[in-house]
């Protein structure tokens, strides 16, 4: 199975008087463009996920609703997903939806140390720029250090 790890595309910036209430900051009008541009290519390379867990934030829900539109699958929010991810919540309920696809939307630093503790390095540094998405593939079920990573895209990468 392939599981994705997306971070939220880009957002205002934090402590913008207009969202006092941070978990209410939505995407850009850019940050939705460039990454419907960046998906688009994500797409064209296999990436179909059949189930989209999210963080309750706004602009990751708005992620995951373009990850949806343009990838495919069906979004739920997860409250594990909003800052402080809980990885062994995460593996258990995305192994009881036995999908061959799955992503997960979150924050930084959850997505880099999730990432970390998935391919066997708790203390690893894995950079992940706003809008990242990076493919780890599992050979059964996901375990925490039993990933193997496939591939981490950024825009710049992509030429979005």
């Amino acid at each position: 199975m392939f599981l994705y790890l997306a971070r939220h595309a880009w957002a205002g910036h934090y402590g913008d008087p207009n969202w006092p209430d941070d978990s209410e900051r939505p995407l850009t009008d850019e940050g939705i463009d460039r990454y419907r541009r960046m998906l688009e290519k994500l797409s064209q390379s296999g990436m179909r996920p059949e189930t989209i867990a999210t963080s309750p934030y706004v602009r990751c829900e708005q992620t995951a609703e373009l990850i949806s539109e343009i990838c495919g699958g069906r979004v739920t929010p997860l409250e594990t997903l909003a800052l402080g991810a809980e990885l062994d919540e995460l593996v258990t309920w995305t192994n009881h939806h036995a999908a061959e696809q799955v992503c997960w939307v979150g924050h930084n630093p959850d997505m880099p140390h999730l990432a970390a503790a998935l391919l066997g390095g708790d203390n690893s540094a894995i950079r992940f720029a706003k809008g990242a998405v990076a493919a780890v593939k599992f050979y059964d079920q996901v375990e925490p250090a039993s990933g193997e990573l496939y591939w981490l895209a950024t825009a710049k990468l992509l030429g979005v």
